[in-house]
């Protein structure tokens, strides 16, 4: 899941609503509001929330920190991100103890002026929204949305430590820390602009699509229209498919020389069958790939694979699975294997593998001395859903509370996610499908995005607007049939860089159904593809 590091570019009751502001006078006029009426908001109270602090930000002003703006600039060679304030806004922190043991920092920015709805961001790995806040809620911020992100309860951390001794700061990050956030941020909204926000969107990737996935499922009236990308909903099973990934990668210590092998061995088997050779799999399911193919003998050899690289290649395109064949976890895609930064930063860096460990030790077992090597994934991966799974993992399918009041849901995943495998989105997909049968045919859709990596990069055309879409969806009660992918050079992650080129288009379709080739006109465009 993703690691929240700037320079990475990876990387929110209906009482409380109703209560009025206490400790601040706010300006009653809809019409003019500016530095005066936001600084007024230090000390009001909403329930269990207070406001800390409320900064008045003029449009141009950077969002990011000088350490951290040195920091991008660094990792971007020199290039601007361009993460400056596109209108001006004022930027609360509040602090809100729903519960004894709980503390949660929730930041909400309020623009001038505001087209009256709320866009509410979820985080990544361990941690909650604050951080990668300034990125994800710059765009919206220009077109008038105000926006709300929590810190999970917790500091930021590439450590599960801080759910050690802490029930509370456990269900914060769990399903909690969002669903305060959103309750104060909209009785916030209310009383500063002296309405209520017409409509209210959430959008999170990787564990912020867990996060989404609980806000759908736990609180169906805080969200009207929720996007979950590449969601961790079964974050249990995912830290056993951590710790077994990791596990059979011991034993093929130099598979990564053979990545760019492995790479072009499956392109060149299974790039044609969408119609057009573009060095990207539509649909991975489809190709037939078994490394096997690439044995050979000498075990030394930079050429081949030796019977250790098959063997665990095997376990991860198999995915996690007991010894009568239950699978705990979906595989690996094929495809992906030879990107820069895919397979060699989520696969093969135990930096960035932590999650796994990391739970366990301090989420499931709460024993610093605990380590993979003590791992056996029958027994840990049940005990886990017992201990946690319950706190933790979103990937129940009945959201029918969320539905029926008109709810709408757009999943997304990329193939080439090496860090939660596309196959567990389609799962719950499948899950939710089954389970509410045609009352999900009008509000659930999901959009795999080929060469898509994990929540953004990869080759391809992976970048679409995806909070557009889902506005259009919400106010025209019609679900997008076909939504318009752009590859840009150099790929967008969460943010476009305003350096970036245009170089194609392609259509994204609603699952199952996958973009073919018509087999005339030009295969950067997307009107040469047709959904089926």
């Amino acid at each position: 899941m993703n690691r929240q590091s700037p320079a990475l570019i990876f990387y929110m009751c209906v009482l409380c609503a109703t209560q009025p502001v206490m400790g601040a006078t706010i300006s009653e006029s809809t019409d003019v509001r500016g530095e005066k009426q936001c600084t007024k908001l230090v000390g009001a109270r909403i329930g269990s929330g207070k406001v800390q602090d409320s900064t008045w930000v003029e449009k141009g002003t950077p969002l990011l920190g000088f350490f951290t703006r040195t920091a991008l600039r660094i990792a971007l060679k020199g290039a601007s991100a361009g993460i400056d304030a596109g209108r001006d806004f004022c930027r609360v922190t509040a602090e809100l103890k729903p519960a004894p043991g709980s503390t949660i920092v929730a930041t909400i920015w309020l623009p001038e002026p505001w087209n009256g709805k709320l866009l509410g961001v979820g985080g990544g790995g361990f941690n909650g929204g604050l951080e990668v806040a300034p990125f994800v809620l710059k765009a919206p911020l220009e077109e008038g949305y105000a926006g709300v992100a929590s810190d999970a309860g917790h500091d930021t951390t590439d450590s599960a430590k801080f759910a050690y001794n802490s029930a509370e700061a456990l269900k914060d990050y769990g399903y909690r820390a969002n669903h305060e956030a959103a309750v104060f941020a909209k009785a916030l909204i209310e009383s500063y602009y002296q309405v209520p926000a017409k409509r209210a969107y959430f959008h999170g990737c990787s564990n912020g699509g867990r996060d989404a996935l609980m806000l759908a499922r736990r609180y169906p009236k805080d969200y009207d229209g929720i996007i979950a990308g590449a969601p961790a909903a079964n974050f249990t099973g995912l830290m056993s498919r951590f710790i077994w990934n990791q596990n059979a990668l011991d034993a093929a210590p130099d598979l990564e020389d053979k990545l760019q092998l492995l790479h072009k061995a499956i392109i060149a088997k299974c790039d044609a069958i969408d119609g057009v050779k573009d060095g990207v799999l539509e649909n991975p399911q489809r190709c037939d790939f078994d490394p096997g193919v690439m044995q050979c003998e000498n075990s030394k050899s930079r050429d081949c694979l030796s019977a250790a690289e098959v063997s665990s290649l095997r376990k991860i395109y198999h995915g996690p699975r007991l010894p009568d064949g239950t699978q705990i976890y979906p595989g690996q895609p094929v495809g992906g294997e030879g990107v820069e930064d895919n397979w060699s930063k989520w696969m093969l860096d135990l930096e960035d593998n932590s999650l796994g460990e990391e739970g366990f030790r301090w989420m499931v077992f709460r024993d610093p001395g605990w380590s993979r090597d003590r791992f056996d994934l029958a027994r840990d991966s049940a005990l886990a859903e017992q201990r946690i799974g319950n706190i933790v993992n979103s990937d129940d399918p009945d959201i029918s509370g969320f539905i029926r009041r008109g709810g709408k849901l757009m999943l997304y995943h990329g193939w080439n996610d090496v860090a939660i495998p596309a196959g567990a989105t389609i799962q719950y997909y499948n899950a939710v499908q089954d389970k509410l049968g045609s009352l999900a045919d009008k509000h659930v859709r999901l959009y795999m995005i080929p060469g898509l990596m994990h929540c953004g990069g990869g080759p391809g055309a992976t970048y679409f607007d995806k909070l557009s879409e889902m506005d259009r969806w919400v106010e025209s009660d019609t679900a997008p049939e076909r939504i318009i992918a752009t590859q840009f050079d150099p790929p967008a992650s969460v943010i476009l860089l305003p350096n970036a080129k245009k170089v194609g288009t392609r259509p994204l379709c609603p699952w199952p159904q996958v973009a073919h080739y018509k087999g005339s006109g030009p295969t950067n465009d997307e009107g040469s593809f047709r959904c089926k």
